[in-house]
């Protein structure tokens, strides 16, 4: 079993990391304003105006420390990792895989089932938590609750890697049209009302939300691929493109709906965040502000220390070493050690 390590985010504008013996020292203005043992952590994550020196960079790759860059608002810009671990075998072995359709097909179909039946799950954990004068609430999450159950048998059925993407989106969908009701107050026009997805850039605060968890969310699975020997780049349901992470993406699927979506209602609901702290633009792009950003962190850093029992592997762990256990399940899979990839499954 793999420690659980933190990450760390460096938020402030105009600071720079540098290397102190086994340490990172994160330094402004000349002074260190803070310091941290390397062997403490599992990934270094600079947002914005934030530099990095080369012996700092250096000494992060020796302990397996990945540094990722990203824009001010979320937007990966570049990462720096130590050189590839693992089996050379191991890759050979997801390299065949990925190039196999019927393989391929297998993993998909698994994967898109994992995050239905999630997606599902979080919906029916919404309507019982909901109150018992809130019928009409309660009533639209379980309606598309039985949508989704019924795209799992279609899933389940899927013969075509390009079927199967397609019941994944026709599935994302109708889980969409829960993202008004999953929230306790009915939404108001401007404020977190959802109406579609949007990215790059997002065009309300609930896609702003969102896809910066997702964007942390990636930043871990990526690490986690990285950390066991596979190569994050070289997927089955995402399609093939340089530069693009997709087994990381591919892996990422199962844990939208319980790591991320869950986390942006909790914070709305709980008003942990307001709509007061984003920004809309000219251009319609909706911006956090940097306090909503730190608080989106901080919870993000403390749903990853929750504790669950895996259902696969029946064992006690937290929240944030979930890819870790899912990418070693994964490697797992590909040496013949298992008959099949088992995706994680949420007991909501």
């Amino acid at each position: 079993m793999r420690t659980h390590l933190n990450t760390l985010f460096v938020t402030t504008q105009g600071t720079y990391l540098a290397s102190r013996g086994q340490t990172v020292a994160i330094r402004s203005e000349r002074k260190t304003i803070a310091q941290f043992p390397l062997h403490t952590l599992e990934g270094i994550v600079c947002f914005g105006r934030v530099g990095c020196s080369p012996a700092c960079m250096a000494a992060c790759a020796g302990h397996g420390v990945a540094v990722s860059f990203l824009s001010l608002h979320g937007r990966f810009l570049a990462a720096v990792h130590g050189p590839t671990t693992g089996n050379v075998l191991l890759r050979r072995k997801q390299f065949r895989a990925a190039d196999d359709p019927a393989v391929a097909l297998d993993v998909s179909r698994n994967l898109v089932a994992a995050k239905v039946a999630n997606a599902r799950s979080v919906l029916l954990r919404a309507a019982r938590d909901a109150s018992e004068d809130d019928s009409p609430r309660r009533d639209a999450l379980l309606a598309q609750a039985r949508r989704l159950g019924a795209s799992l048998v279609e899933i389940a059925g899927g013969s075509d890697l390009n079927q199967i993407r397609g019941l994944e989106g026709e599935a994302a969908t109708q889980y969409f049209l829960a993202f008004n009701p999953m929230q306790t107050s009915p939404p108001k026009a401007g404020a977190f009302e959802f109406t579609r997805r949007t990215r790059q850039p997002p065009l309300d605060r609930i896609n702003a939300l969102l896809s910066f968890l997702y964007t942390l969310l990636l930043h871990d699975i990526r690490s986690a691929c990285e950390s066991v020997g596979l190569d994050p780049c070289v997927g089955f349901l995402h399609a093939d493109r340089p530069g693009k992470p997709s087994l990381a993406l591919d892996l990422m699927e199962e844990f939208r709906p319980v790591l991320a979506d869950r986390l942006a209602f909790s914070m709305i609901n709980r008003h942990q965040i307001t709509p007061e702290g984003f920004h809309v633009l000219e251009t319609g792009a909706v911006l956090m502000d940097d306090d909503t950003r730190k608080t989106v962190l901080v919870a993000w850093q403390r749903r990853k220390q929750d504790t669950l029992t895996h259902p696969f592997l029946g064992e006690p762990t937290t929240i944030g070493l979930l890819p870790h256990l899912q990418a070693r399940l994964m490697s797992r899979w590909l040496r013949g050690e298992l008959d099949a990839y088992p995706p994680f499954l949420w007991k909501g």
